[in-house]
This record gives C-alpha cells, sequence and structure tokens, in this order.
C-alpha cells in the first residue's frame, strides 16, 4: 500500500505540476488573445485598425504569428500529458480496491479531470477567438492592400493620363506650327511665282516700248509714200485737165 501511495502522490504531484504551467500558459494565450480582441473592439474599421496595430508591439506580423503558434503548441503538449498523467491516475483508481479511500480518490480524479476540461475549454475558445480575429485581420488588410492598390493605381493612371494629355497637346502645338510654316512656304512660293510673272511682264512692256519708235518710224514712212503718190495723182490729174483744156480753146 505504501507503493500504491507514492505511485499516486506522484502522479497527483505531474498533474498539480502541470495543471500550474497551463494556468501560466493560458494567462499569456488569454493575454494574446485579449490584444487581439481589443483592436477588434477598437472600431472594426480598417483605419482603427490600423492605428491601433502601429501602436501594439504583439499584432506585428512576424512577431504576433510566431508567438500565436509556439504558445499553442507548447499548451497543446502540456494539455496532451496532463491527459496521459490523468489516464494513469485512472488506471491506478481501477488497480485499487474498493475501500473507504478509493472514493476519495475517484473525487481527486474527477477533479483533475474537471480541470483539464476547463483548461481545454479556454484554451479552445481563445484559440477560436485569436484564428477568427486573425481571419478578420488577413481579409481587412487585404480589402486595405487592394484598396491602397487601387488608390496607388489610380493616381499613377491620373498622372499618366495628365502625362499623355500635355503630350498631345505638344504634339498638337507641334502639328499647328508645321502647318503655319507649311502656309509660310507656300506663300513664298507663290510671291516667287508672282514676282516671275511680274518680271517677264515687265520684260515684255520694256521689249514692246524698245521696239515702238521702229514701228512708228514705218507707219510714218507709209504715211509719207501715201501722201507722195496722193501728190503724183493730183499733179498727173492737174496736168492733163490743162492739157485738155489748151486743147479745147486752140
Amino acid at each position: 500500500m505504501a507503493d500504491y501511495g507514492n505511485q499516486w502522490e506522484d502522479l497527483r504531484k505531474q498533474a498539480r505540476q502541470l495543471e500550474n504551467e497551463i494556468d501560466l500558459k493560458l494567462v499569456s494565450f488569454s493575454k494574446l488573445g485579449t490584444n487581439y480582441s481589443a483592436v477588434k473592439d477598437y472600431g472594426g474599421s480598417a483605419n482603427s485598425y490600423s492605428r491601433y496595430s502601429d501602436t501594439s508591439p504583439l499584432l506585428n506580423k512576424s512577431s504576433s504569428e510566431h508567438m500565436f503558434e509556439t504558445m499553442a503548441m507548447e499548451i497543446e503538449q502540456l494539455l496532451a500529458r496532463l491527459t496521459e498523467v490523468n489516464d494513469r491516475m485512472a488506471d491506478f483508481t481501477q488497480n485499487v480496491s474498493m475501500n473507504a479511500g478509493s472514493s476519495a480518490l475517484l473525487h481527486t480524479l474527477q477533479r483533475h479531470r474537471d480541470i483539464l476540461q476547463d483548461y481545454s475549454h479556454e484554451f479552445q475558445k481563445t484559440k477560436v477567438n485569436i484564428s477568427a480575429f486573425r481571419d478578420r485581420e488577413d481579409l481587412l488588410g487585404s480589402v486595405r492592400r487592394d484598396i491602397d492598390a487601387y488608390k496607388n493605381a489610380s493616381g499613377l493612371n491620373r498622372r499618366t493620363e495628365l502625362y499623355l494629355k500635355e503630350h498631345e497637346h505638344l504634339r498638337s502645338s507641334d502639328r499647328l506650327i508645321d502647318d503655319q510654316i507649311n502656309v509660310a512656304l507656300a506663300t513664298k512660293e507663290n510671291l516667287l511665282s508672282q514676282r516671275g510673272t511680274f518680271y517677264n511682264i515687265s520684260q515684255k512692256m520694256s521689249n514692246f516700248t524698245s521696239r515702238f519708235p521702229v514701228i512708228n518710224n514705218l507707219v510714218t514712212k507709209i504715211n509719207f509714200r501715201k501722201r507722195r503718190d496722193t501728190i503724183i495723182i493730183a499733179c498727173v490729174v492737174a496736168l492733163c485737165l490743162i492739157l485738155l483744156l489748151i486743147y479745147q480753146f486752140h
């Protein structure tokens, strides 16, 4: 019986030690869950989440994820060890003959089982709450990143659109300047053509003017010959009349 008593006390000692360790771990784990819940209760919006997350050291992405996974794993291992100890205690009570002391052992075993159940329930509740908030955090972060990406893309598209419009204005100005230059060149060509035409007309007028005295002399000579012929004919006619009159009077 002394050996059974020592074995039972060793099992109870292990159970109490594991329960104390689990209790301390759950307190820290609950604080982590409280910090997550504090962010959740802070306002619920992406902006309030962002303001709070900037000041909460437990919510840094890398550290919080690592802390959550590490603490959850440690608590699960401790709960598994405590479950194993409780099973060994249950086996022990079954090996003890039913007497006045066995009821006390069963009562002690039931109390340790209740503690294990409470710790497991508290751990699962906190874990579910933290997991739910982590999912919500990821969703809000994704939505916020999408909004920021959309804003950045909109700002970039707006700047690109302004640059394209400015570029189009510059190209329009270049086209207008080219059109004005083409009009100026066409005007210059027309003026040069008109200058050539006026020069040709001037040359023709000069040639005509230079030839006009020759024509005038020719006309004068023609008129002179016409008057000379008229005088000759008049003289012949007069001579004929005179001869005719002389012939009649004789």
